[in-house]
C-alpha cells in the first residue's frame, strides 16, 4: 500500500497507544477494632499455617486445603499440657524460634535417621527421635513430626487418651493446694508460682515433658514387641517345617525369616542403647527436666525483680515482702533437687527392662534358628556320608568288574590256546571268573568295614 490519504497502515498511532490491559485495584481494607472480617478477603500471612484443631478428645477438623504449602513447611501437630490438638505447617526457622533448639537437631527428625534412636535435651526443649516418633517436646507443648502416618497415629491417639485425663488430675491436685498461704506463693506478674515447699504434694504426678516420653517409650516398645511376637509365631512352624523337609523353599523361608530378625534386633538394641546411655549419665537425665528449669527460672526472674523493686508482689497486698534470706533459702533448697533424676530413672529403667526382655525374645528365636541350622547341618552331613560310603562300594565292585574284564580281554585274543578246542570249557571258564571278581569284592569291602571306612 502506498503512503496515501486512504493507506490503513498507521504504525505510530499503534505504537502510542497506551496498554489497557491492567485491572483496577480495590483499595485495602482499613483494619479495625472489634469488626468481623469478611470471608471473601484473604487471611493474614503467618509463619505457620494453621490447617486444624481439635480438644484432647476429639479429632482434628481439616481446614484451609486451598491454601497453598510453604516452601519447605512440613506437617505437624502441636498437643498442649491440656491435650489440646491442632495441625500446623512450621517451616525450620518457625521451629528452630519456637522451640529454641538448633538446626542440627531438625537433622536428626529427618528422613536420614529414619530408625535411629535420640534423645537429646535442649535448654528448653526435648529432641525425640524413636523409630517412628519424630518429635520436639517442651515444658508446655509437644510438636510431632507428620502425624499422619500410620505408626505415628498410635501416638497420636495415646496421648490425646492420655494426657487430658493426667492434666485433669493435675489440676486438681494444685487446687487443693492453699493458694492464701503467703509463705508459699510468689506472684509474678499477675501469675503465681509455687516454691518447693507447695510442690512437695506436687511432685508425685510427673512433669509433661515426661508424660510425653513415656507414651512414646511405651508405644515404640509395644510396636516392638508386637512385631517380635509375630515373628515368633511365623518362626517355629518355618523352623520346624526345616527340620522335618530340608529343600529350597523351606530354606528360603528361613533366610527371609533371619533377615527379618537381624533387622528387628537392631532395631531394639538402638532404643535400648540409648535408653541405657541416659540410665549412665546422670547429668543428661537433668537436663531433661524441662520443668524443673522453667520455674527455677521463673522463681528467678520474680526474686530478682523483688530484689530490684524491694517487694516481692504488686498484686495482692495480703502477701507479705520476703526477706533477702527467706529468697536465698528458697532458691538454694530448690537448686539443692537438681541432681534429684529418681522419677526418670525409674522410668526409663520400666523400658529398660521391657526393651531388655524383648531382647532376650529375639536370642531365643535366634538361637533356635541357630540350633535348627546345626541340626539341618548334621543331617546333610550324614546325606553326605552315606553317599560316600555308596561311592566307595561301587569303587570297589567296579575294581571287581574291572579284573573280570582284564581276564576276559585276555583269553580274547587271537592266540592259539589248548583250552579252545575243549567243549563245556566256556561256562566253567567264565563262572570260574566270575566267582573269583565276587571274592574280591567281598575281601576289599570287608577290609573297608574292619577300617571303619564304611558303616556296618
Amino acid at each position: 500500500m502506498g503512503k496515501g490519504p486512504f493507506s490503513f497502515r498507521r504504525p505510530s498511532i499503534r505504537r502510542r497507544r497506551p496498554k489497557s490491559t491492567a485491572v483496577p485495584q480495590s483499595p485495602k481494607p482499613i483494619p479495625t477494632t472489634g469488626a468481623v472480617a469478611s470471608s471473601s478477603s484473604p487471611p493474614p500471612p503467618s509463619t505457620g499455617n494453621l490447617i486444624g484443631g481439635g480438644g484432647g478428645g476429639g479429632g482434628v477438623v481439616a481446614a484451609g486445603k486451598g491454601k497453598k504449602k510453604a516452601a519447605g513447611a512440613r506437617l505437624w501437630m502441636r498437643f498442649d499440657a491440656m491435650g489440646v490438638s491442632e495441625l500446623v505447617e512450621y517451616d525450620k526457622s518457625t521451629i528452630i524460634k519456637r522451640a529454641s533448639i538448633p538446626a542440627r537437631d531438625l537433622r536428626i527428625l529427618g528422613p536420614v535417621f529414619s530408625h535411629s534412636s535420640t534423645i537429646l535435651a535442649r535448654e528448653k526443649a526435648m529432641v525425640v527421635n524413636l523409630e517412628f516418633i519424630k518429635a520436639i517436646v517442651t515444658a508446655e507443648e509437644v510438636l510431632i513430626l507428620d502425624p499422619l502416618q500410620q505408626e505415628v497415629l498410635q501416638f497420636v491417639d495415646q496421648l490425646r487418651l492420655q494426657l487430658p485425663h493426667k492434666s485433669a488430675n493435675k489440676t486438681q491436685g494444685a487446687g487443693a493446694v492453699d493458694v492464701n498461704d503467703s509463705e508459699t506463693h510468689v506472684s509474678t506478674g499477675g501469675q503465681w508460682l509455687p516454691v518447693p515447699e507447695a510442690m512437695e504434694g506436687l511432685q508425685c504426678e510427673l512433669p509433661f515433658e515426661f508424660q510425653v516420653l513415656e507414651i512414646a517409650l511405651e508405644v515404640v516398645c509395644s510396636f516392638l514387641d508386637k512385631n517380635v511376637a509375630e515373628l515368633e509365631r511365623d518362626a517355629y512352624p518355618v523352623l520346624d517345617e526345616l527340620a522335618r523337609n530340608v529343600s529350597t523353599k523351606n530354606l528360603e523361608h528361613v533366610r527371609s525369616l533371619k533377615s527379618n530378625l537381624t533387622r528387628l534386633l537392631a532395631r531394639v538394641q538402638k532404643v535400648r542403647d540409648e535408653i541405657e546411655h541416659l540410665l549412665d549419665d546422670n547429668e543428661d537425665m537433668s537436663n531433661l527436666y524441662l520443668t524443673r528449669k522453667w520455674i527455677q527460672n521463673q522463681q528467678l526472674e520474680a526474686l530478682s525483680g523483688g530484689a530490684a523493686s524491694n517487694s516481692i508482689t504488686t498484686i495482692s497486698p495480703r502477701l507479705p515482702r520476703l526477706s533477702s534470706n527467706r529468697s536465698a533459702s528458697l532458691v538454694s533448697s530448690h537448686n539443692l533437687d537438681d541432681d534429684d533424676v529418681e522419677d526418670l530413672e525409674m522410668l526409663l529403667e520400666a523400658y529398660f527392662m521391657q526393651l531388655d526382655g524383648t531382647r532376650n525374645k529375639i536370642l531365643s528365636v535366634r538361637e533356635y534358628i541357630d540350633d535348627t541350622e546345626d541340626y539341618v547341618n548334621i543331617q546333610l552331613d550324614n546325606q553326605r556320608n552315606e553317599l560316600i560310603q555308596l561311592q566307595l562300594t561301587l569303587t570297589i565292585a567296579s575294581f571287581a568288574i574291572a579284573v573280570e574284564t582284564l581276564v576276559a580281554g585276555w583269553f580274547g585274543m587271537n592266540i592259539p590256546f589248548t583250552w579252545n578246542n575243549k567243549e563245556g570249557i566256556f561256562e566253567i571258564f567264565v563262572g570260574g571268573i566270575t566267582v573269583g571278581c565276587v571274592l574280591i569284592f567281598l575281601l576289599i569291602l570287608g577290609y573297608a568295614r574292619w577300617k571303619k571306612l564304611l558303616g556296618s
